[in-house]
């Protein structure tokens, strides 16, 4: 197959691998090579070499010892990770100004309007890869196609380390010899009644009437999966889209806490929530606590505020009431993380709602803010946090 600018999409998807446990790689030379574990009693990322040996993401880090025995395992660092982060945004940033991030280790990147000054699409994946390795000193791969979709399987068939393009004429080749798991939309119940229709592949959903496919999975999935199978995906890169929530969460271990812990836990998150919402000026309506518990199941719980806000009194008022019902659930299953978000968020209101009260404002919140910016967070800790020991480091975020 030819190589060259005609014969390639425009579309990068590049994707660090296994990026927690490559930044301590990275940088702690004795961890080259061995399977590291990243984690406390949770394993929150691995190296491809325990990957290898088995273990997953999240698991228990016990059972993670036990499969992989000869496994070295680390705390995670989060600054380093968003240090680490800016650097590899920054080398995307300086590839091409249409820039989408979709997370803190991933991103698409339109390099369309290059091809002169730059080159074809595949060589600009290999400088980036590249200049990846050079200036920040870990591994991306990275898959190259027509549409997002087919660039993200790219990136994912190209790991570890690797470049996969997808040339125009060998899409549908391509896309219909994956497993339907790797369509955007097919989990388990999905790929289940495919699997009981004898539906495995790409290809076999491509060569159903449309009608045959929103009969089995219904409307809205069976146009969807349908669409992606023929390689229909019109969404284009967009960068400078700003988030519609904010969150924060916190891995806990095995250990059985009390609901006073928890709530405890609860109020760090929110306060970093709802600083960093007041920090560039947003507020927002939906309040959201997501739980992980010791089976590893999760659950999600929402409250939507009579009016957008970013009072943290406010936020944890609704946080704390989501998880007292759902506290039987916890006290039955365990609870290995917790995490909590603001949604609906948007440009905060120049003009407050009335009526006002003394608690009503983010006067006070806003003053130990600029504390805390200018002594350090631990300089200024609420009443129920005192003995906790030092504040646990924010994980790492994408820009707001």
């Amino acid at each position: 197959m030819t190589d060259g600018p005609l014969t390639e999409g425009t579309v990068l998807h590049a994707d660090l691998d296994a990026f927690f446990a490559s930044v301590e790689q990275r940088d702690d030379p004795a961890l080259r090579g061995r399977p590291v574990i990243v984690g406390g009693g949770v394993v929150v990322a691995a190296s491809y070499e325990a990957k290898k040996r088995g273990v997953r993401t999240p698991s228990n880090i016990r059972r993670a010892r036990q499969i992989c025995p000869e496994a070295v395992v680390v705390p995670p660092r989060f600054e380093a990770y968003t240090e680490a982060s800016r650097r590899v945004f920054e080398v995307f940033a300086d590839t091409t100004p249409v820039v989408e991030a979709l997370s803190i280790d991933e991103a698409f990147l339109e390099v369309g309007g290059l091809r002169r000054i730059r080159g074809a699409p595949s060589q600009i994946a290999r400088q980036l890869r590249a200049d990846v390795a050079e200036r920040v000193g870990l591994p991306i791969s990275v898959g190259v196609a027509r549409t997002k979709y087919l660039a993200k399987i790219a990136s994912a068939s190209a790991k570890p380390d690797g470049l996969l393009v997808v040339h125009l004429e060998g899409e549908r080749e391509f896309l219909h010899a994956l497993p339907v798991e790797r369509l955007w939309g097919v989990g388990e119940v999905t790929a289940a009644k495919l699997h009981q229709h004898h539906v495995r592949t790409v290809g076999q959903i491509a060569a159903m009437e449309l009608r045959e496919a929103t009969t089995l999975l219904g409307a809205a999935t069976g146009r969807h999966l349908w669409a992606l199978a023929q390689g229909h995906d019109p969404r284009r890169v967009e960068t400078g889209q700003r988030r519609g929530s904010m969150g924060a969460q916190h891995a806990l271990g095995s250990r059985r806490r009390s609901v006073e812990e928890i709530e405890t836990i609860l109020l760090g998150l929110v306060d970093r929530v709802t600083s960093r919402m007041r920090r560039v000026d947003r507020t927002g309506s939906v309040v959201t606590i997501s739980l992980r518990f010791g089976d590893f199941g999760r659950s999600t719980a929402s409250h939507t505020l009579a009016r957008p806000t970013s009072h943290t009194t406010t936020v944890l008022d609704a946080a704390r009431t989501l998880l007292r019902q759902r506290w039987p659930e916890v006290e039955r299953r365990g609870l290995t993380l917790i995490g909590v978000s603001v949604g609906q968020v948007d440009d905060a209101p120049l003009q407050l709602a009335l009526p006002l009260d003394a608690t009503s404002g983010t006067e006070l919140d806003t003053a130990i803010d600029e504390v805390r910016g200018k002594f350090g967070t631990a300089s200024v800790r609420r009443a129920a946090q005192l003995g906790e020991g030092r504040p646990r480091a924010s994980q790492p975020i994408l820009p707001d």
